[in-house]
């Protein structure tokens, strides 16, 4: 049973957190617990982009502000073994890059990487600039997973959605969670 903890931070992309957030409502019969952190900026590109609040639709998960340093996931004590930043903006790696633990968002991805557990970050900005390379470096030596929000078309996804979930689908796999998905080799009609 996985303890998940998902940040949202003010990057476009807000579609990838809806869906990630989502699926593992479904799959609720692989974790123990989600925690979410969700920046003030993030609710403002989710309404901007979707055009709704339904990050508030998730009752099943617990939600954390970003000074909450009394979350269980804020130690390593907590046992939280994956953490996912969906979409991270360049501004949040290049913190945790630097070890500048200033919120939760950036503390819990230190207490993740200094325990040996999973942090994956799903970068959105395009193009990268040299800092951003070496931020993403940095995290990756230090056992981080780097995945670009670049969606696959293997499995000819019809809609924006469609398109979005083959990168969230690749995050579940990469956090070790259960999921059918379309996969290379096989016919995705």
């Amino acid at each position: 049973m996985h303890k998940i903890v998902v940040a949202i931070t003010g990057a476009s992309g807000s579609i990838y957190a809806k869906l990630l957030l989502d699926k593992l409502a479904a799959l609720g019969s692989q974790w123990e617990s989600v925690a979410i952190v969700m920046t003030p900026n993030a609710k403002e590109v989710w309404k901007t982009e979707l055009e709704d609040e339904s990050y508030n639709d998730h009752r099943n998960f617990t939600f954390y502000t970003q000074q909450d340093f009394k979350a269980p996931f804020a130690s390593g004590s907590g046992r939280f073994d994956t953490m996912i930043i969906i979409p991270c903006s360049m501004g949040t790696l290049g913190r945790i890059a630097q070890g500048i633990s200033s919120d939760l968002i950036t503390r819990a991805a230190d207490v993740i990487l200094k325990e040996r557990r999973k942090l994956i970050c799903v970068v959105r900005d395009t193009p990268y600039n040299l800092i951003h390379i070496r931020n993403m470096e940095t995290i990756t030596l230090a056992g981080g997973i780097i995945c670009p929000a670049t969606p696959s078309y293997y499995s000819r996804p019809a809609t924006i959605e469609a398109a979005a979930a083959t990168v969230v689908d690749r995050v579940l796999d990469l956090a070790g969670i259960s999921i059918s998905t379309f996969r290379w080799g096989s016919d995705p009609d």
